[in-house]
């Protein structure tokens, strides 16, 4: 029988081996019609003529087979390529499962098997194959060299992301980079100016919301010496040491409202006065501003300058939350355990397959700065050259996904922001993505809408 092709999908590629023609039609009609893409063997031999001309997912064999049998089947394929193999058989005992997971087969099922039964094994095996796949590409991935290496990820929210720094970058005007804490907002900024024509000069950064209001003054802006009991010597303030670079305001969001007047004063003139000083000093930097608020919602409810807002966002960046980045999360991972691993000197080159399906399915609510934190558990306590599923935080071992709608999230603590992105996204689903349909049931204008979509990364 000439190998058959019976049907096409992602769902992956598998090829059914058996001698008995009917079952063979019988398995392969039922996997199309749950959009597996089937070949057909009816030995052993003619599958191995298959395997070596056809990329494979998967291998359905029958045990019992004229000729080459399935166990045969299963050391010779192991020979020729890594595929998960998946033994049927009517007479199954415990030693012939034995030498099945000694040959290394994935799964032994029982005939007749059900298709359901099946379909779950395949999945499961093609899953596997594929996760390994990307974890060994991960480990030959050299993310140095890459050139957004301070932003790694190759998802379509990323790319967007790399995409409009590279834009704005040269133009030298006033950036807001907003998004979800430890998304990344500082590296962002790091991006922003290196590539930039000030990208020569310093980068100064502060957290605007770690400070008072009089403290923060006299840090941007300097202050002279007596300008207040503990002022023993000047001070240069961070305006000025940014001189010819850029200056990063992280947190703006939460600075106190009379430091916004001033620092409105100090962007519109390119002037600041130290704190008990008598001249105003001249600076020429690059303002780039960061917050995980809502600047809009703060305008409106007066807890922020309209002003300032649209004198700081010239051009804005939201940063997408690393649950809406898909597989970045295995580049990120990659990323941290080789840099913890050459910080401590461990031989630790990665993560075991049970381990990435893991950090595939948990939320990360703390964002990218999570995942270093747990990377650099599971280097520490590996006792392997992979980081295993016992070496991640309990809270991502149990971790099991829940529904968007608020009555389904248990246990789960989420923030306030987070519960409205998960039921946004559920009603967008729901009205099939009518924003008019969308923003009338959840209560906003369409304009509030799409600031929430822009906020939190929805790509609608």
């Amino acid at each position: 029988m000439p190998p058959s092709l019976t049907a096409f999908t992602d769902h992956g590629r598998v090829l059914i081996v058996d001698d008995d023609e009917a079952l063979l039609e019988m398995l392969s009609e039922g996997l199309r019609l749950r959009d597996f893409e089937v070949y057909t063997a009816a030995s052993g031999r003619e599958a191995l003529e298959i395997v070596q001309s056809t990329e494979l997912d998967a291998v359905v064999s029958d045990l019992q087979m004229d000729g080459m049998s399935g166990l045969e089947l299963s050391e010779r394929l192991s020979d020729i390529v890594e595929v998960p193999v998946i033994l049927l058989t009517g007479r199954g005992s415990l030693e012939t499962a034995i030498d099945a997971i000694r040959l290394g087969v994935y799964d032994f099922l029982q005939k007749p098997v059900k298709l359901d039964v099946l379909e779950l094994a395949l999945s499961r095996a093609i899953e596997r194959r594929r996760l390994g796949e990307e974890v060994k590409r991960l480990r030959e991935t050299d993310i140095e060299d890459d050139e957004f290496a301070d932003m790694v990820g190759e998802s379509r929210p990323m790319r967007q992301l790399q995409s409009l720094v590279e834009r704005v970058a040269p133009a030298q005007v006033s950036v807001l980079i907003t998004g979800e804490s430890g998304t990344g907002k500082e590296l962002v900024a790091r991006a922003i100016h290196r590539r930039s024509a000030c990208g020569e000069g310093p980068f100064v950064a502060i957290n605007c919301a770690a400070m008072p209001a009089s403290l923060l003054e006299s840090e941007l802006f300097g202050h002279a010496k007596g300008a207040f009991t503990d002022a023993k010597e000047s001070k240069t303030g961070l305006f000025k040491q940014a001189d010819g670079g850029t200056l990063f305001l992280d947190e703006i969001g939460d600075m106190p409202l009379e430091m916004q007047a001033k620092l409105l004063r100090a962007l519109q003139e390119q002037k600041v006065r130290p704190v008990g000083g008598d001249a105003e000093i001249e600076f020429d930097v690059r303002v780039i501003a960061a917050t995980n608020r809502d600047l809009e919602e703060d305008v409106e409810g007066g807890r922020f300058r309209e002003d300032l807002f649209y004198r700081i966002n010239v051009v804005h960046i939201p940063v997408p939350p690393l649950r809406e980045r898909g597989r970045d999360v295995l580049h990120l991972a990659q990323h941290f355990v080789r840099v913890a691993a050459e910080k401590t000197g461990a031989d630790v080159r990665g993560l075991s397959q049970s381990a990435t399906a893991k950090i595939l399915s948990y939320d990360w609510p703390g964002n990218v700065r999570e995942l270093e934190n747990c990377m650099q558990r599971g280097v520490a306590l590996a006792r392997h050259s992979e980081i295993s599923l016992e070496d991640l935080p309990e809270k991502v071992r149990s971790f099991e996904p829940t529904e968007t709608e608020p009555e389904a999230l248990g246990g789960q603590l989420i923030t306030i922001q987070e519960l409205e992105r998960r039921h946004i996204i559920r009603v967008l689903k729901a009205v099939d993505n009518n924003k008019t349909q969308a923003a009338k049931t959840l209560g906003f204008d369409r304009r509030t809408l799409y600031r929430k979509l822009e906020r939190y990364g929805i790509d609608a």
